[in-house]
């Protein structure tokens, strides 16, 4: 192959996390989990509690929502409606979905997308020209990193949930855009996936005392889990009025597909009229559209789910916390678990989990978090059992015990293919 070959880069290289592809594929990267969506399923013909779904509120198999995504399915398949919302694909279905979201969410309009990646990265796209200035959390999920990257607007990024550095990087977009003409906007999440700690709103909010800009909330965590009514980070620090952009997905407390905006009406008709990714793609199936109704009406009609997810919440970081594990700073229901060693104390230990104590979660290591750091991120539902949990918690104490031991093998296990 020419060095000139475009493919010649993949020669040899995967990529940082591409290079573990030949490490036990299909055990650690793309395993699959089998049987109906739940806190139980099977992972290579043993059951294992699963604790690496989104499936906050336990949706995914409630039997409304069955019957309402079968419903659908019958009556109009997945090809209707045909064509992009503009041209052919809109119904009454969409509009009904996007008013009850603005209604629950406090605002004016929504507007709906396909899914919620797509749906981040051209909203930024959208937005966002060359004399622009975007100000963003360090910690900014990938949607909206790879949205920036699209973009030719300037941006500045200030550290993790750090006011007084945001404060200094909007004091540098001001000065900027009296040179350009251009608007600032903020980008935040309100809750972040990775740490669990919530996006600082309220605070953000405060430095428009001093800069003039826009807010913008990616609140796909925090939205049907967070707040008295499930409504979302800004029901949750009383503060909807201050995010200007509200965004979240489908494919989490929801368990579905797709996404929504959530803004003022007359954004959101510019956006409509200018979002290339809504104007020549299919809308989004009707199908999808009556299931995500009816998955609205459970998550505002049945705050036990959220109740139980919050008990599961509690019972579960509290107990992890009462054995010594280090979780951060999360105060939502990601849970991350911290613990020390390196590449092969993660899979040792992630492969001890899943053989001899039945328990399946993500195990995250570097480059996606520093050397020497593991994290097996948890994540509670409300259709996790307390046995799922105590059952979890003393997994999670043998396993310590023998990485505090240094017992485990430093090379990669056995697992076939």
């Amino acid at each position: 192959m020419s060095k000139n070959d475009i493919f010649a880069k993949f020669e040899n290289r995967l990529g940082p996390i591409g290079d573990y592809a030949e490490k036990s594929p299909g055990y650690f990267a793309f395993p699959k989990l089998e049987g109906e969506i739940g806190p139980r399923m099977k992972f290579r013909g043993k059951e294992k509690i699963i604790w690496s779904l989104n499936n906050y509120l336990g949706l995914a198999n409630h039997p409304e929502v069955r019957k309402a995504d079968a419903d659908a399915a019958a009556k109009y398949g997945l090809a209707s409606p045909m064509g992009a919302r503009m041209m052919s694909g809109n119904s009454d279905l969409h509009e009904q979905l996007e008013r009850e979201l603005a209604s629950f969410v406090g605002k004016e309009d929504t507007m709906l997308f396909n899914y919620g990646y797509q749906g981040m990265v051209s909203t930024i796209d959208a937005l966002c020209g060359r004399h622009d200035v975007v100000v963003y959390d360090a910690e900014s999920h990938a949607c909206i990193i790879d949205g920036l990257r699209l973009i030719p607007s300037h941006r500045y990024v200030y550290k993790h949930n750090d006011i007084a550095d945001c404060d200094k990087q909007l004091a540098r977009a001001t000065e900027l855009v009296k040179k350009t003409g251009g608007g600032i906007l903020v980008i935040t999440e309100g809750v972040f996936g990775m740490s669990g700690n919530q996006g600082k709103i309220k605070e953000l909010a405060v430095l428009r005392e001093k800069y003039n800009f826009r807010l913008f909330v990616d609140d796909a965590h925090g939205f049907g889990t967070m707040g008295k009514t499930g409504a979302g980070i800004g029901e949750e620090q009383n503060c909807m009025e201050d995010i200007d952009i509200y965004f979240s997905t489908f494919a989490k407390s929801m368990a579905s597909i797709g996404g929504f905006l959530a803004a003022d009406k007359k954004l959101l008709t510019y956006l409509r009229y200018n979002m290339r990714s809504q104007i020549y793609a299919k809308s989004l199936p009707m199908a999808f559209v009556a299931g995500n109704i009816k998955r609205l009406e459970l998550l505002r009609g049945k705050p036990e789910l959220r109740e139980k997810l919050w008990h599961n919440v509690r019972r579960l970081q509290n107990g992890f916390r009462e054995r010594g594990f280090d979780l951060g700073t999360t105060n939502t229901p990601v849970t991350p678990v911290f613990m020390k060693g390196g590449l092969y104390d993660a899979v040792q230990l992630t492969y001890d989990m899943r053989e001899n104590h039945n328990i399946f979660c993500s195990v995250i290591v570097y480059p996606v978090i520093p050397k020497g750091q593991i994290e097996l991120r948890i994540i509670p539902t409300a259709a996790h059992s307390d046995q799922d949990i105590d059952e979890t918690l003393a997994a999670f104490s043998a396993v310590q015990e023998k990485l505090e031991k240094k017992l485990y093998p430093q090379e990669m296990p056995m697992v076939g293919v």
